[in-house]
């Protein structure tokens, strides 16, 4: 399956590696992670293409384009208004960055079909942002997480 909006991934993967375009990768990619600390929805929105997709891949659940970004973040972040990232890895090239974190939070809002629970929850999550070479910017969030361990920390 191709990636919305993106060539495949054997095309994405003879992309050479251009240090100007890794360091506005790298730059745009602590813009988007700061901006996210500050709740700055704006911010966030400055970073993300047109044309993204957000994805959280064990739901199914997709919101597009800006309007979708927006308000993918306004039900995340008010579901869980503490969430913290903690990045242990990450990996940056020309098809976009990869982070890999643990997200701690509590869950006070509704979020993916579950009513607040007050829970808190501490998971591994991969996040993929797939660069759009064409507007500059991210093309949304590719969310991986494992679902069951997380419903068994909400329960």
């Amino acid at each position: 399956m191709v990636q919305h909006g993106q060539p495949s991934i054997r095309r994405r993967i003879i992309q050479d590696v251009d240090p100007e375009e890794y360091k506005r990768i790298r730059k745009l990619w602590i813009d988007h992670s700061r901006a996210e600390d500050a709740r700055d929805i704006p911010g966030l929105i400055a970073t993300l293409a047109e044309s993204c997709v957000y994805e959280l891949v064990p739901t199914g659940q997709r919101w597009e384009g800006h309007d979708g970004a927006r308000d993918f973040y306004l039900t995340f972040l008010g579901a869980f208004p503490d969430v913290h990232f903690e990045v242990y890895d990450i990996v940056i090239g020309p098809q976009g960055v990869t982070e890999f974190a643990e997200m701690t939070g509590t869950h006070l809002g509704p979020w993916a079909g579950l009513q607040a629970t007050g829970r808190p929850v501490n998971v591994k999550i991969i996040i993929y942002f797939p660069w759009n070479r064409a507007a500059q910017k991210f093309d949304g969030e590719k969310v991986y997480f494992d679902m069951a361990e997380m419903m068994r920390q909400l329960q």
